[in-house]
């Protein structure tokens, strides 16, 4: 068989994102036929022995990687986290209840718009007046006694922003859409009641989506599994072990060698140290003389997604010209806010930053 060498540019694209080359390396060389099996995975039945040990492993690298204790579940669904906004308040939210949400994000406001068709939603801070520039402040947060649970959006790809450390929500379950930042560093499991996030950012390919949920919770929603369609049920998917029916094989095959690769890494401590090296050197820059602009506040600054600015629109249809040329692809900030948009998710290579700075160097004394 030939072999061609293939060309790849520098992917800052929000998403479906970058995955590490030595993932999609041992995806092409076993794509034919799983060693072993002599079915390509794309082909093995979701009930066979194969199938189950890569379910299994997958699992049990998410909960080596972010030390998740036996009181929660760990599911694999699919309908990304948009359809999490809707299991979330039909599994969670009972009549008479109130659920707190944190409105610091435009998915965050999707997930609210979403929610208050279920039930009573309390939005408990919002920053949209600021153009989602910054997180809410903890004294701006507006909590319900008693709340079903508060809801937060952990880091916001569209305006540039991340929580570096989580609310203070008392005794109610916190959950969170970590979609854009889950595994970029340690993560806390047992201050959140449910977490979930769609896995094409930092954990896999598009198609599957993690939902780790505490066993009481769990228990509540087994209390409204009867009036819920089957398949938005958290009970249901628990119960057979998120094979109730087909799931998308062959996304938790490559999540499943994404969580190995983070775990040959080092896990999420050796990861957290990377990630806040790319951004440093990325942020140095945008700061540097001020050609550039940073659009989110700098305490609350992402380092997944980094937005930034020029003086004119020109300029940045410019910059996204002439580094698309370049062989940088996907800077073009979100249609939201405009400009431009780095993302540099976990499998990012930090060659591809020192890239970036140097072509943002070369733009600025061209044009500035």
């Amino acid at each position: 068989m030939s072999t061609t060498t293939v060309h790849r540019v520098l992917n800052f694209s929000a998403g479906p994102a970058v995955l590490p080359e030595s993932v999609l390396e041992e995806i092409r060389r076993d794509m034919l036929a799983l060693p072993g099996v002599g079915m390509s995975v794309l082909e093995i039945s979701h009930r066979s022995k194969a199938f189950e040990d890569i379910l299994a492993r997958a699992e049990s690298d998410i909960r080596a990687l972010a030390g998740i204790p036996s009181n929660y579940k760990v599911l694999f669904l699919q309908g990304g986290a948009s359809l999490q906004f809707s299991m979330v308040p039909m599994n969670l939210l009972g009549a008479g209840q109130t659920a707190d949400y944190i409105d610091c994000g435009s998915w965050a406001e999707k997930a609210i718009k979403e929610a208050k068709k279920v039930g009573t939603v309390n939005v408990a801070a919002s920053t949209k007046g600021d153009n989602y520039s910054r997180l809410p402040k903890p004294s701006e947060l507006k909590l319900t006694p008693g709340a079903a649970y508060v809801h937060m959006t952990s880091n916001n790809t569209i305006e540039g922003t991340e929580y570096k450390s989580l609310p203070d929500v008392g005794d109610v379950p916190l959950i969170s859409d970590t979609s854009s930042n889950m595994f970029s560093g340690p993560i806390d499991i047992e201050k959140h009641g449910l977490i979930y996030a769609g896995a094409q950012k930092n954990m896999g390919p598009a198609g599957v989506t993690i939902v780790i949920i505490r066993e009481d919770l769990l228990a509540r929603a087994a209390e409204k599994a009867k009036a819920l369609p089957t398949m938005l049920s958290y009970n249901v998917h628990a119960e057979n072990t998120s094979l109730y029916n087909t799931p998308p094989a062959f996304a938790i095959y490559a999540l499943g060698l994404t969580m190995k690769w983070l775990r040959d890494l080092g896990g999420l401590e050796a990861i957290d140290a990377i990630n806040e090296r790319k951004s440093r050197k990325l942020y140095a820059e945008i700061d540097r003389t001020g050609f550039y602009r940073g659009t989110a506040e700098k305490d609350n600054r992402s380092r997944m997604n980094v937005t930034f600015r020029l003086g004119t629109e020109e300029l940045e249809k410019q910059f996204i010209k002439e580094s698309t040329a370049a062989g940088l692809d996907g800077l073009k900030g979100h249609r939201a806010v405009g400009g431009m948009r780095a993302s540099i998710y976990n499998a990012f290579p930090e060659v591809g930053i020192d890239t970036l700075v140097s072509f943002m160097q070369q733009f600025e004394k061209k044009h500035g």
